[in-house]
Formats: structure tokens, C-alpha cells, sequence
């Protein structure tokens, strides 16, 4: 599965994607999140504020508690704003 970030967080972790094979037991997106933070100290630095972080399972926005099984890509993100 191929993660993506964005904005600030991408310049927090010095990369703008990566890929990972999560174990069986990281079912959500938020599940996913955890465990990126477990094995990685600049994401979990990044992602204190889980509540900030949005996501996308497959180009198409979702809350956290979405079941990731299936996907392809994962974009995390800072809130948005528009102009």
C-alpha cells in the first residue's frame, strides 16, 4: 500500500510517500496511523494531533475509522482551506 502526504506533514517527515505492508491487526485508517507512529518518532511527532490529520482511501476522502482493506493508496493530509 502506497502512503502519500501532504502539506506539512510531508515537510515534517522529509517525504512525500512511502510503501508499507501493515501487519493483519491494522484494520482502520486510524489503526494504520498508530502504527505508522509506532515505528516511525517523526510521524508520531507529526500526528500528536490526530484530530488534525484528514484522510483519503483512494482519492476519496474518509473519516478515520474507515476500514482500509482493498486499498491502494492513503493520502494523509493537515485540514484544507480554500481560496
Amino acid at each position: 500500500m502506497k502512503i502519500l502526504y501532504f502539506a506539512w506533514l510531508r515537510e515534517r517527515l522529509n517525504r512525500g510517500e512511502e510503501e508499507v505492508s501493515p501487519p493483519d491487526g491494522v484494520v482502520t485508517i486510524a489503526d494504520l496511523i498508530d502504527w505508522l507512529a509506532q515505528r516511525d518518532e517523526a510521524f508520531a511527532h507529526a500526528v500528536e494531533k490526530r484530530s488534525l490529520i484528514r484522510s483519503a482511501l483512494d482519492a476519496r476522502l474518509v473519516p478515520h475509522t474507515t476500514p482500509i482493506a482493498g486499498a491502494s493508496v492513503v493520502a494523509l493530509f493537515p485540514p484544507m482551506t480554500g481560496g
